[in-house]
């Protein structure tokens, strides 16, 4: 098990140095105006994590001026907060201007690794907000908070979550809930839309300025390229497809993946109706609003290719004909998806070399667990602990943990003689392969079931649950005696559990 994790002193409030580069664009890509305060503002749970990120001491979000701080009642001084302008196709169809509706960005901090910039969700109205209340409810700020810090803890590419502070303010959404904001941290919040939306005003001075912006800020590198616009597209290109590999890979599913939802620095951006896999089913849909099941699980490579096709058609101005971009687009993310997704999918099944057929293998696995709808995770997770070679009078006790899972226990036989001719075809090791499975393979993810029962006693007063939940997922790859109760299926209360857009 590793060790809890540790942080230095950091700075305090005052100290943190903000570097406003968004802030210094022009009057064309945001509204400046302050975050509504929140009344009665409470932390509910604070990231030590995300904070390190910016370098601030831990012991400083325990004090007043921090909850005031990231409740958007005072300003940190040296932010210039805003709301940025961006549009997006949201389930396919062009939506037009939309815009930061409910957020507001602080500014950037600059830290040792680079800006990283502060971004305050549900901290009131602003001009983009079409006639909603500008607020964020404490049941989604909640699963933001766990879900970014999760997937960090993964190893999956995301924004971050700082802290969520909670409020007595009602707000009406499908019932009456209360209002809370989640602090969310990433180098920039620029997303597919935000080049749409100057592209569909026919904006190229400002497209142009974007694509600068991402560029020198977050992609300097790509500054010496032949022709940068190009390497830029390409870039995004590759990080998405290496994204959305990850998350087939661990079996996430995110539930809305509008362009405006889709960062340009392939991280996972907004936390909405997401989920995790459990019984194994590749036409999952996540979100209830989802009707015609746009963004099931097995369709987010196929719309991860159309949204960049929706970016590469944005940026033509800068690139050229449509034929051009969007076979960059081909060029770059289909290898990049292909190649990540077999990588990840071996290391999950402990196989250290590429061989003929692997494909073949992963895609037999994935039928299987289709057909006997078993735990995604649990499946993996089972099978790290299972020697690679076994008597076939001892299979039924040393497989156990992973024939349990089975309805039909013969089919997962079968598999399992595939599984260990394939390891045998290697020379496969068993201490080092489970060492290297158990890394890949966690124990623990942030199930449905999880959020909504941290979410019941946080609606009481009761924050104890959301920090148990965070705290487990921090370490998910860890064997905790005290999360064994996250490591089971779902509980029957929670079976068919979906998620909806309304937050």
């Amino acid at each position: 098990m590793n060790a809890p994790l540790t942080h230095p002193p950091g700075l305090a409030l005052e100290a943190l140095a903000f570097d406003n580069r968004y802030a210094r664009l022009p009057a064309a890509f945001h509204t400046r105006l302050p975050p509504s305060p929140l009344p009665s503002p409470h932390p509910v749970v604070v990231s030590e994590d995300a904070a390190a990120l910016i370098g601030l001491d831990v012991a400083q979000t325990m004090r007043p001026d921090f909850v005031d701080a990231f409740a958007g009642n005072a300003l940190l001084r040296g932010s210039d907060p805003l709301a940025a302008v961006y549009g997006g196709h949201q389930f396919g169809s062009w939506s037009g201007r939309l815009g930061d509706g409910r957020a507001h960005l602080l500014g950037g901090v600059r830290t040792s690794s680079g800006t990283l910039e502060l971004q305050l969700k549900g901290a009131g109205p602003t001009p983009y907000s079409r006639f909603s209340d500008g607020r964020a409810v404490l049941r989604s700020s909640i699963r933001e908070f766990l879900c970014s810090e999760a997937m960090a803890a993964l190893g999956i590419p995301t924004t971050r979550a700082l802290c969520v502070i909670g409020s007595s303010l009602p707000v009406q959404r499908e019932t009456m809930e209360t209002a809370a904001v989640v602090t969310r941290i990433a180098p920039t919040f620029v997303r597919f839309g935000s080049f749409e939306y100057f592209a569909d005003m026919d904006d190229v001075a400002s497209l142009r300025t974007l694509a600068d912006h991402v560029i020198d800020g977050f992609l300097p590198h790509l500054r010496d390229a032949p022709k940068p616009f190009e390497a830029l597209l390409a870039h995004v290109a590759r990080r998405t497809g290496e994204l959305i590999a990850h998350w087939q890979a661990i079996g996430f599913m995110h539930g809305v993946m509008n362009t405006d939802n889709m960062s340009i620095l392939g991280l996972t951006l907004d936390y909405g109706p997401f989920g995790f896999m459990e019984a194994f089913d590749a036409g999952h849909i996540c979100n209830h609003s989802d009707t015609y099941g746009r963004y099931a699980f097995r369709a987010q490579p196929r719309i991860g290719l159309w949204n960049l096709y929706a970016l590469a058609d944005a940026l033509g101005p800068l690139i050229g004909h449509p034929d051009v971009t969007r076979a960059l687009v081909d060029d770059h993310y289909t290898p990049a998806f292909d190649a990540h997704f077999a990588q990840r999918m071996r290391a999950r099944l402990g196989l250290a070399t590429a061989q003929p057929g692997d494909a073949d293998f992963i895609g037999a696995t994935l039928g299987l667990l289709q057909l006997q709808r078993i735990d995604y995770t649990l499946f993996f997770r089972a099978l790290s602990g299972l020697p690679g070679a076994v008597l076939r009078e001892a299979r039924a006790v040393i497989d156990a943990p992973l024939r349990d899972l089975f309805a039909d226990r013969e089919a997962c036989d079968a598999w399992l003689l595939g599984w260990r001719a394939r390891l045998a075809r290697e020379g496969s090791r068993d201490a080092a392969r489970k060492l290297a499975m158990r890394a890949v393979n966690p124990r623990y993810v942030l199930r449905n079931w999880m959020a909504e029962a941290a979410i019941r006693r946080a609606r009481e007063g009761d924050f104890s649950e959301v920090r148990a939940v965070f705290d487990c997922l921090r370490r998910p790859f860890d064997d905790q005696p005290e999360c064994a109760r996250y490591a089971a299926p779902p509980p029957d209360w929670a079976a068919g559990m979906s998620v909806s857009c309304s937050s």
